[in-house]
């Protein structure tokens, strides 16, 4: 396929989107590969001890979908793009909590014991901020392993360049004589992963509580809409992809003895095509608000609210 001449030949609004998608997606970075630079310091964002919290020490990991870059201040320096008001530090204020994040943006389930790559540095593992005293441990972690997010939303975009009215990413996906769909296989693996990675955590914190925080539905339950760049018939197809993401990672925490907070079925009607009522951005980043195709600050209110039912400490 001549991707140049496909281009030419769909509407701008659709190459902008995809391009703009992919552009996202850059820095989600995939897989982390062998350190190549200097390691430096985690650069946590922290808050000080308060002894009369229920959970006097928490620890935050996870990737964008936890360090939630523009909501609304986002630190720069680490390139983590961790928001001071992301749904971990909402947390930790309300319960008065010791507080490390250390989730950034492009992490997967490698960052969290392996090096852990983000602009010119090189960071120790996620898992590094835990330790025996820890009481409170949040994960958000999945969307990036096995360039998941990456293909399922970058690829299937480019893919729906070609045709717009079909579903190229499926029928790819499925093709090539597969006996199961590549994502499905991959999300398969995923659920594999995330469970090793609680099992993790429990050995690393044994008097924490362990909690795994899903993911938001970003497509309309029915329908299309123009900023998102997809085929027609590849909308159920993605959307059914986030589901099987967010059941692998219920039966990961279920597994591993974990509590999981139901992002997805709290986050119905609020997808990128809601309008006012989305809880994720679409194709145009706004820096005081999230980055494209990230949570705004309505999404990180609704998951620490979860949080804080689920603690039973909301009231």
């Amino acid at each position: 396929m001549d991707a140049r001449r496909t281009v030419k030949t769909m509407p701008s609004s659709r190459a902008l989107a995809a391009a703009a998608l992919l552009a996202a997606l850059a820095l989600t970075a995939c897989d982390d590969g062998p350190p190549s630079a200097t390691v430096g310091n985690p650069a946590p964002t922290t808050a000080l001890p308060r002894v009369d919290s229920p959970y006097p020490t928490y620890v935050a990991l996870g990737d964008s979908y936890t360090a939630a870059p523009g909501v609304p201040q986002t630190e720069q320096e680490t390139g983590c793009l961790r928001s001071n008001g992301n749904y971990a530090s909402q947390v930790a204020n309300q319960l008065k909590s010791a507080f490390v994040d250390v989730s950034c943006s492009g992490a997967s389930t490698v960052s969290l014991v392996g090096a852990q790559h983000s602009a010119d540095h090189v960071y120790p593992p996620q898992f590094a901020a835990l330790s025996a005293d820890t009481s409170l441990v949040t994960l958000g972690i999945g969307g990036n392993d096995l360039e998941l997010f990456q293909t399922m939303v970058g690829t299937c975009g480019q893919l729906g360049l070609s045709d717009p009215d079909g579903s190229p990413c499926r029928d790819y996906m499925k093709d090539a004589g597969r006996k199961k769909d590549l994502l499905v296989e991959r999300i398969d693996k995923i659920r594999g992963r995330i469970t090793a990675a609680l099992k993790g955590i429990h050995d690393r914190a044994p008097q924490a509580r362990v909690m795994l925080v899903g993911y938001p539905q970003p497509l309309p339950g029915k329908g299309t809409c123009r900023i998102l760049p997809l085929a027609k018939g590849d909308y159920p197809y993605v959307r059914d992809l986030v589901v099987r993401l967010n059941d692998a990672m219920r039966a990961a925490a279920k597994k591993a003895k974990a509590d999981f907070i139901d992002v997805l079925k709290a986050s119905r009607g609020h997808d990128i095509c809601a309008g006012q009522d989305a809880w994720v951005n679409g194709v145009n980043t706004d820096l005081m608000r999230a980055l494209a195709f990230h949570p705004f600050a309505e999404e990180q209110q609704a998951v620490a609210d979860l949080i804080m039912k689920k603690l039973d400490l909301d009231h």
